[in-house]
């Protein structure tokens, strides 16, 4: 049986190590969303097809079709040379797709280009100090005056809020409708009079996250995506992207790279750890569901591609994707020995501290965006045709 992706693909794949090889030292390594350099390496991703690869170019995008090998050749070739494959984030991951889907055509021309070149930067507002597993409890409430929309409320575990250009940000604009139903999706500029943003640090010790506040914050009628009220729509095409993003094969291929070449020169009793079989055995547990949940998001890829429901396929990425980053970054820690124990200036911290901080932050992510309770309800449920948990019943007034 030959596997062999074929004389095209192998001549693609060399010209895409051919590019890294000659730009990669233009590559960022630790800089800010918004500095010069982010921004003019995005630009010559998009501009050589390895990054908004089949965005339209009517929207700023590379235009090119769709073909799977192609995306995951880039994707193991950047990952190799451990090179930064582009800017990421909610307004690339979540929201750009979910405008190709539902937005109107003004939506996509003011918004898709500016985002996947890092010059309009977005955050999600969607959980509530009450509606986080349960979001479709939202409160935060819009009311149409006139052109614009009023809104008034408070989101929690905002990230990036801090730094957001612009919001998309779910809103109750029917009060009385079921609450699955009268809500509504808007966007709006985080520099609107009404909001504040109020930081909220993290077990990383970084204040990734915030808390935003609106009062009477005024939005132009337009700036909804969908129909009024059919908001929850829109919120589940963007969860969906957001669980993918979350889970994605690309970046975990990379950081099991960077973990085998720590493993390679972090030593114990002077032998390298991954001479010893305990680690060794570890790791290629690892690199074994690594290599499944790159298959898998094939399977995904090939769904979205024909137009079809991925089903279970797609349920499982959070799940997968979140708690194999945090048990991979835990091998990396437990690799380095005591020194894996090290944090903030401690002068014998290794790669700057990014271990201990994956490690937390992937803690993290196994609760945020759908904890990993939540995710398994949903595989049961949805991809494998269970019952719902039976709800608990109300006792009986004497």
């Amino acid at each position: 049986m030959d596997l062999s992706y074929g004389a095209d693909y192998k001549a693609f794949r060399d010209a895409v190590r051919r590019f890294v090889k000659t730009h990669r030292h233009k590559a960022p390594k630790g800089d800010g969303p918004r500095s010069p350099k982010v921004l003019d390496w995005q630009k010559l991703l998009i501009e050589n097809g390895y990054a908004a690869r089949t965005i339209p170019r009517a929207y700023g995008g590379f235009g090119a079709k769709p073909d799977i090998l192609l995306s995951r050749i880039i994707a193991e070739e950047f990952a190799a040379a451990q090179v930064s494959q582009g800017i990421g984030g909610q307004g690339i991951a979540m929201l750009v797709p979910t405008l190709l889907e539902v937005g109107t055509e003004a939506q996509k021309q003011q918004f898709i280009r500016p985002t996947i070149y890092g010059e309009m930067v977005w955050c999600q507002g969607y959980s509530e100090p009450n509606a986080g597993s349960d979001l479709a409890s939202l409160r935060t409430s819009a009311v149409l005056d006139g052109d614009e929309w009023v809104v008034n409320g408070h989101k929690i575990w905002t990230s990036t809020a801090h730094l957001a250009d612009w919001i998309f940000c779910l809103v109750r604009t029917e009060p009385e409708a079921p609450k699955h139903q009268g809500i509504s999706f808007l966007l709006f500029r985080m520099d609107s009079p009404g909001i504040d943003v109020r930081p909220l640090v993290d077990m990383t010790g970084i204040a990734n996250f915030n808390e935003v506040f609106f009062a009477d914050v005024r939005v132009p009628k337009q700036q909804i995506v969908g129909a009024r009220g059919e908001g929850w729509k829109v919120a589940n095409a963007i969860l969906g992207h957001e669980r993918d993003a979350l889970g994605d094969p690309n970046l975990t291929l990379s950081r099991l790279n960077a973990l085998t070449k720590l493993m390679q020169t972090e030593t114990i009793d002077g032998r390298r750890v991954l001479d010893h079989p305990v680690y060794r055995d570890r790791l290629m547990k690892i690199q074994a569901r690594v290599m499944a949940m790159r298959f898998n998001d094939m399977r995904v890829l090939s769904a979205r591609i024909n137009g079809q429901d991925a089903g279970l396929a797609r349920l499982i990425v959070k799940l997968q994707g979140t708690e194999l980053r945090h048990e991979l970054e835990q091998l990396g820690i437990d690799a380095m020995g005591e020194l894996g124990l090290a944090y903030g200036k401690n002068p014998h911290l290794r790669d700057h501290g990014n271990w201990q901080s994956h490690y937390m932050f992937y803690l993290g992510l196994i609760i945020g965006g759908g904890t990993s309770q939540i995710q398994k309800n949903i595989i049961g449920e949805r991809g494998l045709g269970l019952p719902r948990e039976p709800k608990p019943q109300t006792p009986l007034k004497r």
